[in-house]
């Protein structure tokens, strides 16, 4: 049986698919099987990840019947894992070949550690253009701020995921299905650690304007509030709340994406 399960939601990710898997058989590290959920795309990435399937003898592939969001198709990938650990991916980045090697050999020597995950380098069709660092000394202001652990590289015991159910379906939580989850986490004392090394490639545009909608503010204030109760945040945290993510918003165009960028910049620093 194989150590690492990657977990793979694709949507519209069929002109980067390859390369993504690619990178995967790549690693120095292959003891692992890959599953990947296609989540009603509109274009042709489930016949791409059919044809590199039926070349490789360690990919799952499931597919939804129609597009239902990031946390319920990760799910269905987790429903199926059965190894120790479970890795996290995306279909339009890269992992670095040493990735899986240090991740699984942080996890096999720190026991007291529920998952890792490490910086990642960010890049678009110009090249690189940001490199995160690690942020290790997780607080409740730090949840709050959404500067906790990257996503897309992490590795996790599959009895944490199982211990809090793994993603949480909600229409209140997509794009905050990875916050949600390190919030479950570390309220049931399981925690994480982020190496200092990036080992993870993300493919990342600059210009975030498609993503400001009222929805995913909406989001935004109901997972704020949650953090701000559970763990007993000032009570001025409690109306900035709701006023940052309605501002951003509100905000012109042209000062939504210059703060963006701002923002990206320092994450990068600090994730």
């Amino acid at each position: 049986m194989a150590r690492v399960s990657v977990i793979i939601g694709i949507y519209n990710c069929a002109s980067t698919l390859v390369e993504a898997l690619d990178s995967l058989y790549a690693q120095t590290f292959q003891d692992f099987k890959i599953i990947l959920c296609e989540d009603g795309s509109s274009d042709n990435t489930y016949q791409v990840a059919a044809d590199y399937a039926a070349k490789h003898d360690n990919i799952l592939l499931v597919r939804n019947e129609k597009n239902m969001g990031l946390n319920y198709t990760l799910n269905r990938c987790l429903d199926l894992a059965d190894t120790e650990y479970v890795a996290r991916m995306d279909g339009d980045d890269i992992s670095l070949p040493t990735r899986f090697e240090k991740e699984v050999k942080f996890l096999d020597e720190h026991p007291e550690y529920a998952f890792v995950s490490c910086p990642m380098i960010y890049f678009d069709q110009k090249g690189e253009f940001k490199r995160g660092r690690a942020h290790n000394n997780i607080t409740g202001l730090d949840f709050l701020n959404g500067r906790t652990f990257s996503h897309a590289p992490v590795m996790m015991r599959l009895s944490a995921y199982r211990a809090v159910g793994g993603y949480t379906v909600s229409k209140y939580l997509l794009r905050l299905e990875d916050q949600d989850l390190w919030f479950k986490l570390y309220q049931k004392g399981l925690y994480g650690y982020c190496l200092d090394e990036p080992l993870y490639m993300m493919r990342d545009d600059r210009n975030a304007t498609r993503r400001r909608n009222f929805v995913a503010r909406r989001n935004e204030i109901y997972m704020r509030l949650r953090i701000c109760k559970a763990f007993h945040l000032a009570w001025w945290h409690y109306p900035e709340s709701v006023i940052i993510p309605m501002a951003k918003w509100a905000m012109p165009t042209w000062l939504y994406e210059h703060f963006h960028r701002k923002n990206k910049n320092k994450e990068a620093q600090t994730k």
